[in-house]
């Protein structure tokens, strides 16, 4: 999470969505800066509402613009699997060892414990009704780019940074449907994205 105090702007990151390159290129230019632990890193809208943002506006008297990126949602599943895969290097028990990326996915959609590990990004983004200010695609990064060099006032680059390990990430035409159909409110969201872009 990044707080731009004189611009009035708080980027909100979300899990495996391009946050850690946005927060290369941006920690010096932002007042504050949280990229650990992660729980505070990726600090979702609903937790920000409730306790960062009553500060800020005590502090200010001022309302925050939120931003956040949000990724197609199958590719943010791809995304989790590889760091997944990353992160299994390290485990004696290879925990990943084997598993295709379809068995993830079911065991995604299937299973209450990994579910509960890695969420969904509607549930990151938004709050009831409520949902971040300005959520770009993370497929068009272009546009968060010129959003920010535009409120920041300054060029932006945006590193390559934290890229997972290439691993087959192939999904049979059925167990692509069964995980859209799962992940409905993501696609909704990402869908709307297009809308509010027109």
């Amino acid at each position: 999470m990044l707080i731009f105090w004189e611009k009035r702007l708080v980027f909100l990151a979300t899990p495996k969505a391009g946050s850690t390159a946005v927060e290369a290129a941006l920690e010096s230019l932002a007042n504050v800066a949280v990229q650990r632990p992660a729980e505070l890193k990726h600090t979702d809208l609903g937790s920000y509402r409730r306790h960062i943002e009553p500060w800020l506006h005590q502090m200010t008297g001022d309302r925050f613009t939120t931003v956040a990126l949000m990724r197609e949602p199958i590719g943010w599943l791809r995304s989790w699997y590889r760091f997944r895969h990353r992160d299994d290097i390290d485990d004696p028990d290879h925990a990943m060892d084997g598993v295709t990326f379809s068995q993830f996915a079911q065991s995604y959609a299937g299973s209450a414990e990994t579910y509960r590990q890695i969420g969904m990004q509607c549930d990151f983004l938004t709050r009831s009704e409520d949902r971040v200010d300005r959520i770009f695609r993370y497929e068009e990064m272009q546009d968060l780019t010129h959003f920010l060099e535009d409120r920041l006032d300054c060029a932006i680059s945006l590193p390559r940074v934290n890229v997972p390990p290439a691993v087959d990430v192939s999904l049979s035409d059925e167990h692509g449907a069964m995980l859209r159909r799962f992940l409905h409110r993501d696609v909704a969201l990402y869908d709307s994205l297009c809308m509010v872009a027109a």
